[in-house]
């Protein structure tokens, strides 16, 4: 458990604050890259950097969270909140997956291939990404929100009442 300790405080504590805070907003830059082409310019190379940090950083949080698991009392709040994030990386997979196609497409795809490809042809590329792009930002959004609820209860949930 050592290792997974930085200033006193268990590193799952610190990380899952990093991975809360920028799954989401890298969810919303695919988004905004897959449906407004303006944010699509101007994000750039933005929102792949994202999703990559948040795919580092997932299965890191994961396995600071087992460590910390191993020194707590394992409830079945606890169990279901470890349960939840380890189906985090299955989405943030995907996740980087779609920016680096939307970016890729956006930098150099349209530009090769847009004499080649008639018009109704490079609409149906488009429409595929941002497809994607909604599937798994708002599927990545709703699990982070589960995970980061069932982890609220795990520790909050015996001195709160609801």
């Amino acid at each position: 458990m050592d290792s997974y300790i930085f200033l006193g405080l268990p590193l799952h504590i610190l990380l899952v604050h990093i991975v809360v805070v920028l799954t989401p907003l890298t969810c919303i830059a695919v988004l905004l890259h897959a449906l407004w082409p303006a944010a699509a310019r101007r994000l750039g190379i933005v929102t792949p950097l994202a999703a990559l940090i948040v795919l580092v950083l997932t299965p890191i949080t994961v396995n600071a969270g087992q460590a910390l698991e191993d020194t707590v009392r394992v409830t079945p709040a606890v169990q279901q909140h470890a349960d939840l994030g380890q189906t985090l990386l299955g989405w943030v997979i995907p996740l980087f997956i779609v920016a680096a196609i939307e970016w890729g497409w956006t930098r150099f795809g349209e530009r090769m291939l847009g004499d080649r490809l008639t018009r109704s042809a490079l609409l149906g590329i488009r429409l595929l990404i941002a497809l994607a792009a909604v599937i798994i930002a708002v599927g990545t959004i709703i699990d982070v929100v589960l995970i980061g609820d069932a982890g609220a209860r795990a520790v909050w949930g015996s001195v709160v009442q609801h």
